[in-house]
């Protein structure tokens, strides 16, 4: 990383494509680069970092947790994504923390140059909006897939959507645990490994050496 201008971090975010020479000058003075080790929370659910987060290299996860220490992964996060904009905008505590999965590399930009950044340029405005938009549809998916579809159900959608599209294939890279698993859907580890093991019999899913999966197309007609 110490190889490369903050100008040149901040021309690579896809967020502030959009920003002009001078703007994404102005934006390169104001951040700050941190780096969180495998485990370690980048926001805390509950609390206020006054910051904008983006993801340089790495994974996380979003996560929310209830009074009696229960999880749910809402969705996990790639290079590109990014956090804490809802709490930027409105004032208010984060509403889930975010956790490093591997080693993160993370962009901070403070609350006073974001809000710079909105009125100076309507595209990175609309580009904010649809970000909202998409998590607001990811949302009621979730909502959706808990309170219409069985375990059978959620189990297939959330692996649809993990998957990445690679030389024809639909392709979970990275291992999931049926821990990991069982809180995205809200259901038990025991009833998750269950439907995992009725999948893999029935060849909708194939789990290979390395921990990748491979997600047969035919998944989808469960949904």
């Amino acid at each position: 990383m110490s190889q490369i201008t903050d100008i040149d971090l901040v021309r690579r975010v896809p967020l502030f494509a959009v920003l002009t020479e001078s703007q994404a000058w102005s934006i390169s003075q104001s951040i700050v680069k941190r780096r969180y080790k495998r485990g370690e929370n980048i926001v805390e659910q509950g609390s206020k970092s006054n910051a904008l987060f983006i993801l340089l290299s790495g994974r996380a996860r979003v996560v929310s947790m209830d009074a009696k220490g229960r999880e749910v992964i809402i969705a996990v996060l790639h290079a590109g994504d990014y956090i804490g904009e809802m709490s930027l905008i409105d004032g208010e505590p984060h509403s889930a923390t975010v956790q490093a999965e591997v080693q993160t590399d993370v962009m901070m930009l403070g609350r006073v140059a974001f809000l710079q950044c909105l009125p100076e340029n309507t595209s990175m405005s609309f580009a904010i909006m649809r970000g909202l938009a998409l998590r607001l549809r990811r949302a009621d998916r979730k909502i959706e897939s808990l309170a219409l579809m069985d375990v059978y159900g959620r189990v297939a959608r959330a692996l649809m959507e993990l998957t990445d599209v690679m030389q024809n294939e639909h392709l979970i890279r990275n291992k999931l645990s049926r821990q990991d698993l069982a809180k995205m859907v809200g259901a038990s580890r025991e009833m998750v490994s269950r439907v995992m093991k009725d999948f893999e019999q029935q060849g909708f899913v194939v789990e290979r050496e390395d921990g990748s999966m491979l997600i047969r197309e035919h998944l989808s007609s469960l949904l």
